[in-house]
This record gives C-alpha cells, structure tokens and sequence, in this order.
C-alpha cells in the first residue's frame, strides 16, 4: 500500500526538507507540493491525497485554518501531520484531528514515526473482511474479530478514525477501528446509505422520516445537505 501526499510549507528549506523525507520512504508517494494553503485546498481536491504534511504559519490562510475548513468538507478527508516551528498548537491540531505535530526542526526518524502511525491506520482498514453471502461482515473489535449480522444493525456513526455500529436490542454498540468510507463500500447499496458525513443509516430501519432528518429506534439522525437529493429519490419510490 503506498499513500498519496501533499506537503504545503511557505519555507524553500522546510519544504524541500519534507519533500525529501517522503521521497526516501517507501510506502509514502509525493502528488504535489505547494507553499501556501489557498493552492493547497484546490490541491487537496483535485489530488484527493491520503495524507498532507501541513506547516501552520503561513500568510493569508494558515494551516491550521485550512485544516478547520477540510473538517467542514464532503469526505475523503486527507490525514494531517502538522510541521510547526512553535510548540502551543498540540491542542489546537487534536481538535482538527491531526494525526501528529512534528516540532521543526525535526529528523527522518521523527517523520518516519508519525508517517507510520497513518500508514498503521490505513493498512487496518484494508484488511477488514468483505461481506460474506451479503448477510454479515467480521469487524474487527478490540483484539478479536467479531461476526456482525447486517439484519441487526441500525446504524453506523464515523467517529474520527472510529465507527460505532448500532445494534438492535438487547446488543450492545461496537467500536472498531476503520473509516465509515472504507465501511460503507463494504456494505449493500440497496440495505444501507450515507445520508451525513458521520452516519451510514439501515433503510429497513427507519421508521419515520421528516423534512431534514430521519429516525431509527429512538435515534434522530439529519440528512447532511449533500446527501439531500439522492436519499429524496429514495423517499419518493417509498411515498409514492
């Protein structure tokens, strides 16, 4: 597996370093680089990198700013590694979910450590199982790998680099550790659909649907704004 990359920094020196670092690691791919943010949103979008080396402090739109912005967007969400001169934003990065914080001037090993930490990452969610007869997929929980009827599921809620499997009673919730992307192109198409950025939702489980939101058991979940109009075509076949 090799993960695409983008690596964004308004400093010549500071940029070549990264470019370097990536160059030389075998499992890491250079896309594109760039030296402010604004090249780098339009970057991200036509490059859908796995991964963008990200430096905070720079003119007109800055990194971390930039980071806030791509939280806001349709997935797929890159990973972030911050590169930073200054050391107070490790709070900052943990709440746009940063993967890491590489404090400048850092080394190979250093880089290589927080690259293998996305790479881990990755490398888990493509070695979750398919869906077997479609009628249940193995989710990997904890230590074990557990089996998962896709009858008993309500629905699936995308927390960060988590997902959290709702069940029908008595069952409890799951927690593993895989994207809701790399879930949702497990599942049928016909049984299941996104309908928000954080939730894939079971069509035979709703039991009642509003202008805005849908809900299932006791849950209330809102129709993110781009998934409107295909989960409407759905409704109209269900209404008319």
């Amino acid at each position: 597996m090799t993960l695409k990359c983008i690596a964004v920094d308004d400093e010549p020196l500071a940029l070549k370093l990264v470019q370097k670092f990536i160059e030389q690691t075998p499992f890491l791919e250079l896309v594109h680089s760039c030296d402010n943010a604004i090249e780098a949103m339009t970057l991200i979008r036509e490059k859908q990198p796995d991964l963008v080396f990200l430096d905070i402090n720079m003119p007109n739109l800055s990194g971390m700013e930039l980071a806030r912005l791509l939280q806001q967007q349709p997935p797929p969400i890159p990973k972030i590694i911050f590169t930073t001169a200054y050391n107070h934003y490790a709070i900052e990065g943990y709440k746009v979910n940063a993967m890491d914080y590489l404090l400048k001037p850092f080394n190979y090993e250093e880089f290589l450590r927080a690259s293998n930490k996305v790479y881990e990452l990755f490398e888990e969610s493509s070695n979750q199982p398919t869906v077997v007869d479609d009628e249940f997929i193995f989710i990997k929980v904890e230590y074990q790998w557990v089996r998962v009827s896709l009858k008993d599921i309500l629905y699936i809620e995308g927390l960060k680099d988590y997902v959290k499997i709702h069940l029908t009673a008595p069952q409890k919730s799951l927690l593993s550790l895989i994207s809701l992307k790399a879930l949702e192109e497990k599942l049928s198409s016909s049984k299941f659909m996104r309908i928000h950025r954080s939730y894939i939702v079971s069509l035979d489980k709703i039991s009642a649907i509003s202008k805005n939101s849908i809900f299932i058991d006791k849950a209330e979940v809102t129709v993110g704004e781009q998934y409107k109009e295909t989960f409407k075509a759905i409704v109209d076949k269900w209404i008319r």
